[in-house]
């Protein structure tokens, strides 16, 4: 009852009433300097929380169509922050499982469970999935253990292998926490700064916090860099290229244009390029796309 009256309340009832008169469209505010890791965000609606996740949610996206003889054309980076990862602690080991070109989630998996690529279970690579996620984020065993509904030892060992795989990611790790320790801050690969202030507290709750923001606010920050350097770059493309194609939302690591027909073939050409060539990494930027009548199509 609560999901489907948070629906009802947060969108059905409430993005009609926020439609535009005279362009009948629906028109959200982006944010450049409110979220804390560097990334845009979006209110008046907000744009960026449209379900993606929950199959009943997600019908809500087929609401947002383009105009006449236009389509929807989405694009966005393939685990940039996992990408990002594994350039920012130089882990040989998961370079070479990026650029081998198998399912990165099952090369770990493989690697943590000790056996072949190819005898991964389903089973095996959610876990290693998550455990990507949540190393990412400084998930700590417990942490862990409650996500995957898994014992606290097991979980430790999931963890304990995983830096055993990857042992630049825990040397990465450390160093962060060391540098923020010493000078009050991170910064992302292009210089931008997030301070921390609480990464010497007393505290020990607060200081975790501090610290897990140590280790993922470079790769968070830096995520978010690299797709602001790509939308200046399309921006200018399609500009200069006298495109009537346009940029139209921004969603964390996914881009979002309207299109008509006859552009479609060049302008995914060129934001692939645009976005694949935003920075210059040890990894492959992977780009994902779709087309569609709608959002929920496009995505």
């Amino acid at each position: 009852y609560r999901g489907l009256k948070k629906l009802l309340s947060t969108y059905v009832e409430a993005l009609p009433l926020l439609i535009n008169g005279k362009t009948g469209r629906i028109h959200t505010s982006f944010n450049q300097a409110v979220a804390s890791t560097g990334r845009l965000s979006s209110n008046n609606p907000n744009l960026q929380n449209i379900p993606v996740r929950d199959a009943r949610g997600r019908e809500i996206r087929k609401a947002f169509i383009p105009a006449e003889g236009c389509i929807f054309f989405s694009a966005d980076y393939s685990q940039i922050e996992l990408r990002l990862m594994a350039h920012l602690s130089r882990d040989k080991s998961m370079i070479a499982d990026f650029l081998s070109g198998n399912d990165i989630h099952a090369a770990t998996a493989a690697k943590i469970f000790g056996v072949d690529i190819n005898d991964v279970t389903r089973e095996m690579r959610s876990r290693a999935k998550t455990a990507n996620f949540g190393i990412i984020y400084g998930i700590s065993s417990f942490g862990l253990s409650e996500r995957l509904t898994i014992g606290r030892k097991e979980a430790k060992d999931l963890i304990d292998g995983y830096f055993a795989s990857y042992p630049g990611v825990k040397t990465y790790m450390d160093e962060s926490i060391r540098k923020a320790r010493e000078t009050g801050y991170v910064t992302t690969m292009f210089g931008r700064r997030r301070y921390l202030r609480d990464i010497h507290s007393r505290n020990q709750v607060v200081r975790g916090n501090a610290e897990r923001n140590a280790i993922n606010a470079p790769i968070q920050g830096t995520a978010a860099d690299i797709i602001k350097i790509a939308m200046v770059r399309i921006h200018e493309k399609l500009q200069q290229g006298d495109y009537k194609s346009k940029m139209i939302l921004q969603v964390h690591d996914e881009l979002i244009f309207e299109v008509p027909h006859s552009e479609l073939d060049r302008v995914r050409e060129m934001v692939i390029f645009e976005m694949s060539d935003a920075a210059s990494l040890d990894v492959p930027l992977k780009v994902d796309w779709g087309t569609g009548r709608n959002w929920l199509e496009a995505h």
